[in-house]
């Protein structure tokens, strides 16, 4: 489960940056910008910092090359599901969905990764020692 909640708080974090709809962050700053540049600044600042735990968890956990065997795993799937005639993907917007959930699923997995390495070996990484 802790997994999950990983992922979807990544996928939440992903779509409130951008997203095909109108209810984004990116599109909303720049309607808003002149009326509200400090909501726009804060709300921005806060994204960051979410990018920043994610992106850093990920990179300590799984490194450059495992970002790169994720994707490349969700881009043979995706490949796989319109080589089958499961999915199209002449659509722009669904394109720009499945690039935010081939994202949350590094983030995710990123941030979750020394969790489920413990669990499968028994081995802790150095910065979990003060978790016991």
């Amino acid at each position: 489960m802790g997994l999950f909640l990983r992922w979807l708080f990544a996928f939440g974090l992903l779509t409130a940056t951008y997203n095909p709809t109108e209810w984004n962050y990116v599109r909303w700053s720049l309607a808003n910008y002149d009326t509200r540049l400090s909501i726009a600044v804060l709300l921005g600042l806060l994204l960051t910092i979410g990018y920043i735990i994610y992106l850093r968890a990920t990179l300590r956990s799984i490194g450059g090359f495992g970002v790169f065997l994720i994707l490349s795993v969700v881009a043979a799937l995706l490949w796989v599901l319109s080589d089958l005639g499961l999915l199209e993907l002449g659509n722009e917007d669904v394109n720009v969905w499945l690039g935010i959930l081939a994202l949350s699923v590094v983030l995710g997995i990123g941030l979750g990764w020394s969790h489920v390495r413990r669990a499968l070996t028994g081995q802790a990484d150095v910065d979990d020692y003060d978790d016991e």
